[in-house]
């Protein structure tokens, strides 16, 4: 018989009153057991005409102030962050039948930390930072491949890569985070903190 919590659900979601310390004993779980990118989140954001867009991002920060990814700030997904910066997150891991549900406010991160996560970047990925009009058209694959070769030249590897000005990260500040662990017959255990003040309210949901 499993142990439980003093919710009566499984031990796995322990009895922590920090929602984010619970989430790094999970993502350290699923580091171990997921083949690949455990770090993968879809992101669910809205445009100035509330019509809704996911999409999947790399988690690549995690502090008391939230949840990091990076992007072109030009892209749909930013666009989207600047008209309505509110977004939920989504973390699926099947190999452990976890889900991490966040929802919160969004703001960019600053110059600095943006500069120290872009330098440890591979001089490739930096390279396409710069080449690439993100989502928008083009007219053959060949215009991507000949800006990363003009940005190759010159940015030689080894030699000072900038930030691009149009590339940078997004946090966000959870205003609630739900964790679910998948049952058979659909008997799923769920487990809710919210946002209240400065503490954490913690809530047990039918599945």
């Amino acid at each position: 018989m499993n142990q439980k919590n003093t919710y009566g659900l499984n031990s796995c979601f322990m009895d922590l009153k920090d929602p984010i310390e619970l989430f790094k004993i999970w993502m350290s779980e699923a580091e171990k057991r997921e083949i690949n990118d455990p770090n993968a989140l879809s992101l669910a954001t809205s445009n100035k005409n509330n019509e809704p867009s996911v999409r999947m991002v790399l988690l690549k920060g995690l502090s008391q102030k939230g949840f990091v990814f990076y992007t072109n700030l030009n892209s749909p997904k930013s666009q989207d962050l600047k008209n309505n910066p509110k977004a939920a997150m989504c973390f699926h891991w099947k190999s452990l039948q976890r889900q991490i549900r966040i929802f919160g406010k969004i703001n960019q991160v600053s110059d600095k930390e943006a500069d120290i996560y872009f330098n440890s970047r591979h001089y490739e990925s930096r390279i396409g930072a710069w080449s690439s009009n993100q989502s928008q058209a083009m007219n053959e694959r060949n215009e991507f491949v000949k800006k990363i070769e003009e940005y190759k030249n010159k940015y030689k590897e080894g030699e000072n890569l900038p930030r691009p000005k149009h590339w940078s990260g997004w946090c966000l500040n959870p205003e609630s985070i739900e964790f679910w662990l998948g049952d058979k017959y659909r008997i799923h255990e769920r487990l809710k903190y919210i946002r209240f003040l400065n503490n954490w309210k913690k809530e047990i949901l039918y599945p």
